[in-house]
């Protein structure tokens, strides 16, 4: 397997970000289960994965990735959970994010099939 990984350290592996994906798409039949996978991620896995949504909603270009770690951090002030599963759209932002930042998921994807 080859690896695309990004220029940057991503702190969330792939396969969480896609777990969220997938439950994010399950709408109100996994919202609790959503919620708890976000609220037990730690504090790095929480900002990168609110850069990454960021990334693929348009707010951060994909060279500003670090840049939107940092605002994540500086900006936290409700629990994570809550506002990211607040943002419309949020599985469809971080597929975009993903792709935007060149991580592939294809072997992640695959395990929730």
């Amino acid at each position: 397997m080859q690896d695309h990984s990004p220029e940057f350290s991503l702190e969330i592996t792939p396969a969480k970000v896609v777990h969220v994906i997938f439950q994010a798409r399950e709408g109100d039949l996994a919202s609790a289960e959503l919620r708890d996978f976000i609220g037990g991620l730690n504090e790095d896995e929480k900002a990168h994965l609110t850069a990454i949504a960021w990334v693929g909603r348009g707010a951060f270009e994909p060279e500003e990735y670090l840049e939107a770690v940092d605002t994540a951090y500086r900006e936290a002030t409700t629990p994570t959970e809550d506002y990211l599963m607040g943002m419309p759209h949020l599985a469809e932002n971080l597929e975009a994010g993903l792709d935007a930042l060149g991580v592939d998921v294809s072997g992640e994807e695959e395990d929730f099939l």
